[in-house]
């Protein structure tokens, strides 16, 4: 098992300053590199799939440990909600007076506990150090005293019979979604038939996806050990580890990519379309995934241009398209335009969300969102939509497309726009015959349960004048 170094005899180390942990005796590296994921979530709103891959290459865990800590990181921040309703009955205070460390520290043993099973003396000990280490003695005591109690009330079954509730309480405590977020899945499945199954399915780690830009599919297969994905023709899917070591990935050839993003940036390319078809917009492009697809796919002659409102976004942008010719990106809002109306054939639009289909890949924002978020976002997803189509020629199409299937920021926000005189929606399951139960409606919906994918939600629209 990997373990930290202790700092070096002779006085403190010159430059950055050591983690408070290593000043005491070796800890476990995995658990160590797990907390401190947790507590940059916490502490200062870090994303979890941003900073976790960034630890790993600077401590040099081992390919076990840092499974490990991948699995202790992602699974803590999923089942956050679930795991604080079993602390909550053994605190003698609300969870929120805590020292937000020690609860951080509390949902990583207790996870441990509850979901992997570990034996309680290594569960319970290696949080008990971490504690002692990192916040002091008298929080290793409180810890201890928690844990042993959550370790003697059994697994996740057994605790949430304990828990009780009503069928609704116990399904979003089982699949660790927010009770709202069930509900907003339940309306988007159209009723309780597969609901279930989906919020497991988005409460398992997924698959590592890659795409396949600069390179052939084949040729990428081989390299990373992976299989072809079902649906995209650019898809590679790996069970595990870490694709930032793979040399297409570090020359820009490939990408990580998920398999439902990568359908979303291909129904654009995909429309039928009459009349010129030379210049295409990804209008809210950062960080330039779908951009960087649509480069590589557009026939010769095809000229791209990618926006995104914020400038280090724009920057990721011309950094995932710094191989490309005949490209433009800019830093600028869609709903101020810098391009004169009907400038492009082909709009993509890939909409700020509330991220409720990416919840596999993103755990911490299951947690972070709330009812309130939908209702600026919706306002903002109509403006930018109705940008967009003044963005594109007539005849020409907009993909609209958000990570999220909940229906006021979906369906709702397209219907606003079908609603003009001058707009008419494109089916797109016919654009899709490989991919089976995409059919929402007239509109495209991507499912974990279904596809393996994020939850993605498309749209096509034309203007008709």
């Amino acid at each position: 098992m990997t373990r930290l170094p202790q700092r070096p005899a002779g006085g403190p180390r010159r430059g950055k300053r050591p983690h408070p942990a290593t000043r005491r005796r070796p800890l476990d590296g995995a658990r160590l590199t797990a907390y401190d994921v947790l507590d940059g979530v916490t502490s200062r709103d870090a994303y979890a799939n941003l900073l976790l891959p960034q630890l790993l290459r600077e401590r040099g865990l081992d390919t076990r440990d840092a499974a490990f800590a991948t699995q202790l990181a992602y699974g803590t921040l999923r089942a956050a909600g679930t795991l604080d309703a079993v602390l909550s009955g053994l605190v003698d205070r609300p969870l929120g007076e805590l020292d937000p460390r020690v609860l951080d520290l509390l949902r990583l043993g207790a996870y441990q506990l509850i979901d992997l099973r570990v034996p309680s003396h290594a569960a319970v000990d290696t949080t008990v150090d971490l504690a002692r280490a990192i916040v002091g003695t008298g929080a290793s005591g409180l810890v201890n005293a928690v844990l042993r109690k959550v370790a003697a009330g059994g697994d996740r079954m057994q605790w949430l019979h304990a828990l009780g509730g009503d069928r609704e309480q116990q399904l979003a405590l089982a699949t660790d979604h927010p009770a709202w977020i069930v509900d907003a899945w339940r309306d988007a499945l159209g009723g309780e038939e597969e609901l279930e199954p989906a919020l497991m399915a988005d409460d398992a780690a997924p698959e590592v996806h890659l795409v396949a830009r600069r390179v052939a599919r084949a040729e990428l297969v081989e390299e990373s050990g992976g299989s072809p994905g079902p649906y995209s023709p650019f898809a590679v899917r790996l069970p595990g580890g870490d694709p930032g070591r793979l040399a297409s990935v570090r020359s820009g050839r490939a990408a990580v990519q998920d398999e439902g993003s990568q359908l979303a940036g291909l129904l654009l390319t995909r429309a039928p379309l009459e009349g010129p078809d030379a210049a295409w917009l990804d209008m809210c492009a950062g960080p330039g995934g779908k951009a960087g697809l649509l480069a590589a796919v557009r026939p010769e002659g095809v000229r791209l241009t990618a926006a995104d409102r914020a400038p280090h976004r724009a920057d990721l942008v011309r950094q995932a398209l710094r191989d490309e010719a005949d490209v433009e990106v800019l830093a600028a809002d869609g709903r101020e335009a810098p391009w004169q109306a009907g400038s492009f054939d082909r709009v993509l639009l890939d909409a700020p969300c509330t991220g409720l289909g990416a919840l596999r890949r993103r755990p911490e924002v299951r947690w972070r969102r709330t009812p309130e978020d939908v209702a600026p976002l919706v306002e903002l997803q109509v403006e930018l939509l109705a940008s967009a189509l003044a963005s594109v020629r007539v005849g020409g199409v907009v993909a609209y497309v958000t990570c999220s299937p909940h229906t006021e920021e979906t369906v709702g926000v397209v219907e606003v726009a079908a609603a003009r005189d001058d707009v008419e929606v494109l089916p797109v399951a016919p654009l899709f015959p490989e991919v089976p139960g995409i059919a929402r409606g007239d509109y495209g919906q991507l499912w974990p349960h279904r596809h393996g994918t994020d939850a993605m939600f498309m749209a096509l629209l034309r203007r008709i004048r």
